[in-house]
């Protein structure tokens, strides 16, 4: 129900009901003003795009943490979407106040901050993600985020990493007793986490293979636990008889029985995780004078294009770094995989070298070079 009255003073008062019953009143100076509110009223309510004007006024802050509360996720997630929600220019502002210029300006401002591309673009995802739930919850009737570009990022080549047999070498050699660590990720193409999760049990001698079953997260000893790996991580890597002799012999020197015992540990008897693993990655990066850029992730890059480069196809290195769809491993390494330029170019090398060898033994045995021997 709508109506629109004149006031005593002459401002023109429209008003109307929602669904739940709720009185909502506008005042305008001129009657057709307040009528064409009412019409845009009208047409939201028939469109299914009607949003309470109280709905809004709910804090960027509060909204979000009650959103992140519902969602299904794994606890690196949800540390993720909490870091990118609480970074915003907004905070503490009402919802429903946020205009695509706010969040423009955010991803400006963060890019002058010198953070990573990736990481930017990480964090819009999850703003972006909020706004698109608010508004399915009629809290908003547009996400302001829709339209807001990331900036840029380098492409894929230009900022990875990948280590040289030489450097392997070396780096193993500087590694001491965390060389088995270093090996499984290098040669396994293991992340971090998984490594770290490795158990007696998941390491088939005879096999001469490793399975991935689980994961370490967290950054400190306080918050680190062990969950199942990343979706689609699941899997069993293939393994050279060389590697399979270094686990053994690290087996054997940590007196290890038990299938149910963790493979790696720290001095103290403590899971490896992402700052003490790191920590000692950083080590071995300044014996050897890598740059900052050559993490442990370096290694499974390492792992990877040594696969690509022995001629592996893609689903091929798709299992063994158990990434869920040949789509992201493409969009990871396609840079590593020979061109079509260059497949066409060997291939004809080949032919033309075929084609030489046979008009070689064609001149050979033509009767004009044969001689007759008395």
């Amino acid at each position: 129900m709508a109506s629109i009255r004149q006031r005593p003073d002459g401002v023109w008062r429209a008003r109307y009901r929602d669904d739940a019953g709720k009185e909502h009143a506008r005042h305008f100076k001129l009657k057709r003003d307040a009528q064409r509110w009412l019409d845009e009223v009208a047409t939201s309510v028939v469109t299914g795009m009607y949003v309470d004007p109280r709905a809004g006024t709910a804090l960027w802050s509060t909204w979000t943490a009650a959103w992140i509360e519902r969602q299904a996720w794994a606890d690196g997630s949800v540390q993720t979407a909490q870091t990118a929600v609480q970074s915003v220019s907004w905070l503490n502002d009402p919802i429903g106040n946020v205009k695509p210029s706010h969040v423009q300006a955010w991803v400006s401002a963060e890019q002058k901050r010198g953070l990573a591309a990736s990481t930017i673009r990480t964090r819009l995802n999850f703003v972006q993600m909020a706004f698109r739930a608010a508004v399915l919850d009629k809290v908003i009737p547009n996400s302001p985020a829709a339209g807001v570009k990331p900036p840029r990022a380098r492409k894929v080549e230009a900022g990875m990493q990948v280590l040289s047999a030489g450097q392997v070498a070396n780096a193993l050699q500087a590694a001491g007793a965390f060389r088995p660590f270093v090996e499984v990720c290098v040669f396994a193409g293991l992340r971090l986490g998984e490594a770290a999760g490795l158990q007696l049990g998941d390491v088939n001698f005879l096999g001469r293979t490793i399975s991935v079953r689980r994961q370490v997260q967290g950054s400190t000893n306080s918050n680190v636990k062990v969950v199942p790996p990343k979706f689609g991580s699941i899997r069993t890597v293939s393994v050279p008889d060389e590697l399979m002799t270094s686990l053994s012999a690290h087996v054997a020197t940590e007196g290890l029985t038990n299938p149910d015992e963790m493979l790696f540990r720290t001095e103290l008897g403590r899971l490896w995780q992402r700052n003490s693993a790191g920590e000692e990655w950083r080590r071995i990066r300044a014996d050897l004078g890598l740059p900052d850029e050559v993490t442990l992730h370096t290694l499974r890059h390492t792992f990877a294009s040594n696969l690509i480069a022995s001629g592996c196809d893609v689903v091929t290195v798709q299992r063994a770094l158990g990434h869920a769809q040949p789509s992201i491993t493409l969009n990871t390494y396609s840079h590593l995989w020979p061109s079509a330029e260059d497949k066409t170019r060997a291939a004809t090398a080949a032919f033309m070298t075929a084609t030489r060898e046979a008009a070689s033994a064609e001149s050979a045995t033509s009767p004009q070079n044969v001689r007759s021997i008395p």
